[in-house]
């Protein structure tokens, strides 16, 4: 007998056998590192301060696509935050009540929930905080007063008594308090498990060599420094522009200033939240005012304004395999829009 032949294939598979130990062994690391900046998406996104019940959310959600509480009943909160388009308008800025222009880019409002201030420049606390403050904001709903837009309501026979419902004990329960709880209730649900959770969690199968390339570069040239937590951001502010002025880099029309037009204070020029990276892929076109138009150009101008980097071409393709994979799946009830209530038939 060769005993020379049968050591070949031997041999052979004991080289396969180390080149997928080692394949194992590197996702572990990156895996082990990724935890380290990042965390697995919760089922729901309530807190102490905002529990969740069955009647609330069914409510929120009928509130969340009613057009009649609106000064010209055509807003709601599905028009600048669609399901087709993953919680956005793909329009630079939003278009509200009267066609009057938003000064900045509708954020996506899934996983909204979780990040620590809503709007860019954090001058919403909450999700319930921004739902009731767009009762009467003239480029959302833009209605008069509080009161103009809950007599909407009243008048649809059918409010009231899902009102009382969610909010049991109220002499009246239809305020614009309660409209925002009950659509901040809503959008707390609405979660977007993706294949980077599942990483997170173990799975292997679940990112692309691009996509665990892309992940080792976020992570090695900075951009969890902001870009962090269950979010992948949503977390902090920072100024957009830490090495060159943004504007350079955008080719924005306009140039805004972000946080200070809220505090004054010189120390937050130019600052803004830092946006949640969930569905990015899904939800162009980018910043405060969308102003670039497609991802790879984004990831492009986050490096070079914020970091001091050029990507090269293999670097933006491994970093947007990464940012597509934190796409989740829509929630079934954010989907498919429910049947709302009927209006009070006319004499």
């Amino acid at each position: 007998m060769d005993h020379r032949r049968l050591a070949r294939p031997l041999m052979f598979v004991g080289v396969l056998f180390s080149i997928a130990a080692a394949a194992q062994a590197a996702d572990t690391q990156l895996r082990t590192r990724a935890q380290s900046f990042f965390k697995v998406l919760p089922k729901d996104m309530a807190s102490a301060d905002t529990p969740l019940t069955p009647e609330k959310v069914k409510l929120g959600r009928l509130l969340y696509f009613e057009t009649r509480a609106s000064a010209d009943n055509t807003v709601s909160c599905a028009r600048c935050h669609q399901p087709a388009l993953f919680g956005t308008d793909s329009l630079p800025k939003a278009i509200g009540a009267e066609h009057r222009p938003n000064p900045r880019n509708a954020p996506t409002v899934l996983n909204a929930g979780i990040q620590f201030v809503q709007h860019w420049r954090g001058d919403r606390t909450s999700v319930e905080d921004q739902a009731t403050r767009a009762l009467i904001a003239p480029p959302s709903f833009g209605n008069p007063s509080y009161e103009s837009a809950m007599a909407k309501l009243k008048a649809i026979p059918d409010y009231p008594a899902l009102f009382a419902q969610a909010f049991p004990g109220q002499a009246d329960p239809v305020t614009a308090d309660n409209w925002g709880s009950a659509i901040g209730a809503y959008m707390r649900t609405l979660v977007t498990p993706s294949p980077f959770d599942d990483f997170l969690a173990g799975d292997d199968r679940t990112l692309s060599p691009a996509a665990r390339a892309g992940l080792r570069t976020f992570m090695q040239i900075g951009c969890v420094g902001c870009h962090n937590g269950v979010g992948i951001g949503g977390s902090m502010y920072q100024k957009f522009g830490l090495v060159e002025d943004y504007w350079k880099a955008t080719g924005s029309p306009s140039i805004d200033r972000g946080r200070f037009d809220v505090t004054q204070d010189p120390a937050d020029m130019y600052v803004f939240k830092v946006p949640s990276l969930r569905n990015v892929a899904m939800t162009p076109p980018y910043f405060h005012d969308g102003s670039v138009s497609t991802l790879p150009a984004a990831v492009r101008v986050m490096a070079r304004v914020q970091l001091g980097r050029t990507l090269a071409d293999r670097e933006v393709a491994d970093i947007v395999a990464f940012l597509e994979s934190l796409t989740g799946r829509l929630p079934d009830d954010f989907a498919t829009t429910p049947r709302l209530p009927a209006a009070s038939a006319r004499p």
